[in-house]
């Protein structure tokens, strides 16, 4: 087969060999073509038809394409879909190629490596992550390239998770032996992409780093001491070259990533608080809620901000005095909110003019925003709360007055579709624009020449791309066509001619069309080279521009929906007057207002809350309302509620909701258990926990002696008081609070009128000892047959709990904080007893039991089984069930 193969296919199989994990578009005249599997991943991926080449021959492989000018929407289909693609084009004129055109690759796109606007999200960051697993320590590394954002950091193997939670990486880099390490440690959430070990060397990613900043070491980046971290970051410059990525001067830094100063956020905790993504899908996000941000920029700065709150008073103050002041200056706010949406993707926009991939309309859009930028500083000028994220701005004066000078005001997308240099500036430009604009003026002059001087005045001069300008003559008056014209052409009907006239324009015509566009396309390269010179100011401008943009989002935010400032204390304690659920209360129903709430806690005297209450009155709400308001106010937002007393968190972890991992194989209890653990192993002396239904996954004893002991153990914590709002349907754990000092009973109100339950919604001191359950039954509309048989039950088992027989929660009770077994294998009738649908005082019921314990069922065929099912419906039916 390999003799058969065309020169083509043999260049193709040669530069494929080069990229085998990646779809090759090989470029082929007008059009880009891929080749066997390559064809057919492309044609399920963009739905374009696949065909054969060399069909029935030895040689036949499997054929899909599309034209070249559409590479802009096929390509970030196919890397949307998650694969590499390498773009290969033709390097020469094929008019001028000898043999073969010459092709090589331009750019190797994978989905964290690219500037494609049609790949990137404009409102949240596009990060290659990296991972290195040493034997101390993992190390990590995280770019934007489309943002120049590079940091570096080493840690446990869960701190680095969290941050690959918090950073969410489009794309994976490790080395080829840690396939193992990589699984379970960051499951099969991203895009992997495995490189050789090599890369992965300390030595090299040193060098790495030095050589593309320019230094002589890593001291001055704090990574120095961090061989992890730096083989990581390593890595990812190195993928840079594999992809061609060359020009990529906009990565002027690379920052550390430092355990401290941030709240830490565990992957439950942003999962369970909705924060950046809602669980249903027809829910809201906290993000979708606090976004008002005018700019792409400032949106993506928001979402880090949520992601990363502050622990530090005087940087989370700092903040709030700048929505503050946005809030006091409402006539401000909105001219800064216009200005702002005026801006555009500066951060972004600069680093394509760094790499050379900014096109003439982005940089109109660029001097848009430095214009916006100039009115904003006139803006906020003279208040001090805004200095602080102002103060690093720069005008860029020159650059901008260059924009305006010699930008067209509507440049066109590039040089060959139109006006992109200002007309007036350069006068050569100008010269070789008039003579192309003027082309058909002289064209029509020299025709109208023609005429009079032969009487013919039929003739015409057109074009094509073999003869160039012509004169053509309709054979019934060649007769009168003078000497000195070169016949170049006859057809039937006429014959064509040119002329030294008519060659002489020719070239002036061609000259002045490969002419303006180059000599416009050099002036256009020497601009783009002045804006990439600014990047840094440029860099400054955006960075500082998306802060502004974010405090004003949570000054608008907070105005709309009447936020407090939150006054700051180093004692840790959480006193809320009035608060409220961000999300819960702006999806209410029209005239339905949300039941505002107090909440105080601390570590002397009410460090573990235990709610009760039925299932709907909103215990989760106000679980959910009480971390989210912790956590806005440690991004500097102001928060819902009326007042609020906070102390910076170090760590806020939440059990809520229920959920199986069926791709793991984990019930709904697993994943709770799971989950737990992870609280119970990182506790702080400053963490806020909340939990929400512990225990209900499993049997009810083992549930609350699950629930009893894990309260217990927090309460205990021989190191941490750490907050706890604990939420329980178990009312036995109510018995906990006259044992245990810190532990406070609260529930959340409700009334029961004429039999029916009426949701208050309001928090109370003192616990419940009535769930309502079976009245929330009836509200989610289960039948009324059900609900009686329900109610009869719950009669029986309150009659045999009168009776003496110890409910789970005496079981409990009764082993006391010290005992060795406080999970219902002291003070009850039966170790381990669970409620048992056959215990119940029904003699039906004990019948049906009877026949299923004779049932032989190793030797039960199919169809006996379906008798014996029948009887016990007859059974069912004869009683009236």
């Amino acid at each position: 087969m390999a003799g058969k193969e065309t020169p083509l296919m043999q260049q193709y199989n040669r530069i494929k060999a080069q990229y085998p994990d990646a779809i090759l578009l090989f470029r082929v005249g007008d059009f880009y073509e891929t080749f066997g599997e390559d064809a057919v991943r492309a044609s399920q991926a963009l739905d374009i038809v696949l065909t054969k080449r060399g069909n029935g021959s030895a040689s036949e492989i499997e054929l899909a394409g599309f034209p070249h000018h559409a590479l802009d929407n096929y390509l970030p289909k196919l890397v949307r879909a998650g694969n590499r693609v390498a773009v290969c084009d033709q390097l020469e004129d094929p008019k001028f190629a000898k043999g073969i055109v010459k092709r090589g690759i331009t750019e190797l796109v994978t989905p964290g490596a690219t500037f494609h606007d049609q790949v990137l999200q404009s409102r949240a960051n596009n990060y290659l992550a990296a991972l290195h697993f040493g034997k101390a320590a993992t190390g990590v590394a995280f770019l934007d390239l489309s943002t120049g954002e590079f940091q570096a950091g080493q840690g446990t193997t869960a701190w680095v998770e969290r941050w690959l939670r918090i950073f969410a990486p489009s794309e994976v880099l490790y080395e080829r032996d840690s396939s193992a390490q990589l699984n379970v440690f960051a499951g099969e959430s991203w895009h992997k992409t495995r490189l050789d070990d090599w890369i992965f060397r300390g030595e090299y990613g040193r060098e790495k780093i030095q050589q593309h900043f320019g230094t002589q070491s890593l001291k001055g980046f704090g990574l120095d001491d961090w061989p992890e971290a730096v083989t990581a970051a390593g890595a990812i410059l190195q993928y840079l070259e594999i992809t061609h990525h060359h020009e990529v001067r906009h990565i002027r830094q690379i920052r550390r990533l430092t355990p401290g100063g941030y709240l830490a956020l565990d992957r439950f905790t942003i999962r369970n608080l909705e924060l950046v993504q809602p669980l249903q899908p027809d829910g809201r996000s906290l993000l979708e809620v606090l976004d008002c941000t005018r700019s792409p920029m400032g949106g993506r700065m928001m979402r880090r901000w949520l992601l990363t709150p502050l622990t530090h008073i005087p940087d989370i103050e700092k903040r709030q005095s700048a929505v503050e002041a946005f809030v006091l200056q409402p006539e401000v706010r909105e001219a800064v909110a216009r200005e702002l949406s005026k801006v555009g993707d500066m951060e972004r926009l600069a680093s394509k003019a760094s790499s050379r991939r900014i096109s003439p309309r982005e940089l109109a859009q660029l001097r848009k925003g430095l214009h916006a930028l100039h009115t904003i500083a006139d803006l906020t000028a003279g208040e001090v709360a805004w200095v602080p994220f102002l103060e690093n701005l720069q005008p860029c004066d020159a650059l901008l007055a260059r924009l305006d000078r010699e930008l067209a005001d509507e440049p066109a997308l590039a040089v060959s579709r139109g006006e992109v240099m200002r007309a007036g500036v350069f006068p050569e430009l100008d010269r070789l624009r008039g003579l192309k604009d003027n082309a058909h003026e002289a064209l029509d002059a020299i025709c109208r020449a023609a005429s009079l001087r032969t009487g013919i005045s039929s003739l015409k001069i057109d074009s094509n791309q073999v003869f160039g300008y012509y004169i053509e003559v309709r054979n019934a008056h060649k007769d009168k066509v003078p000497s000195d014209w070169i016949r170049k052409q006859t057809l039937t009907q006429a014959e064509r001619y040119i002329t030294e006239e008519l060659k002489q324009l020719e070239a002036q015509i061609l000259e002045a069309e490969s002419g303006s566009e180059g000599l416009e396309q050099q002036l256009l390269d020497q601009l783009v080279a002045a804006v990439a010179e600014a990047i840094a100011e440029l860099q400054d401008n955006a960075a500082g521009l998306a802060q502004l943009d974010v405090l004003a989002s949570f000054a608008e935010v907070a105005e709309r929906q009447g936020y407090c400032k939150p006054v700051w204390s180093e004692e840790f304690t959480i006193n809320i007057t009035q608060g409220r659920h961000p999300v819960i209360e702006q999806v209410l129903p029209t005239g339905q207002a949300y039941v505002a709430n107090d909440l105080r806690m601390d570590p002397q005297s009410a460090q573990l809350l235990m709610i009760t209450g039925p299932n709907m009155s909103g215990k989760s709400a106000l679980l959910r309302q009480t971390a989210l308001i912790c956590l806005l106010g440690q991004t500097g937002s102001f928060v819902p509620a009326q007042q609020a007393q906070l102390s910076p968190c170090d760590r806020i972890f939440s059990r809520v909701g229920a959920s199986d991992n069926l791709a793991t194989g984990e019930s709904t209890f697993m994943v709770e258990m799971n989950e737990t653990a992870s609280i119970v192993n990182n506790l702080t002396g400053r963490s806020l926990v909340i939990l929400d239904e512990i225990g209900r996954g499993t049997s009810t004893y083992d549930g609350v002696s699950i629930a009893w002991a894990l309260a217990e153990f927090l309460h205990e914590h021989p190191e941490h008081r750490a907050l706890t709002l604990f939420a329980t349907h178990y009312h036995e754990l109510n018995d906990m609070a006259q044992r245990f000092p810190r532990i406070r009973n609260m529930n959340v109100q409700v009334q029961e009128v004429g039999g029916q339950v009426v949701f208050l919604r309001k928090l109370v001191e003192g616990g419940s000892n009535h769930s309502f359950g079976i009245h929330v039954a009836r509200l989610a509309g289960l039948p009324p047959r059900i609900i009686d048989r329900a109610t009869e039950v719950l009669r029986i088992l309150e009659q045999r709990s009168e009776g003496g027989e110890a409910s789970p929660g005496t079981a409990v009770a009764a082993a006391g904080p010290s005992s060795p077994h406080p999970a219902g294998t002291a003070g009850t009738g039966s170790p381990g007893m669970q409620l048992s649908f056959f215990q119940l005082d029904d003699p039906v019921l004990l019948q049906i039991r009877d026949q299923v314990l004779g049932l032989d069922i190793d030797n039960l065929t199919p169809i006996e089984a379906l008798m014996r099912l029948h009887e016990i419906r007859k059974v069912l039916s004869g009683k009236g069930h």
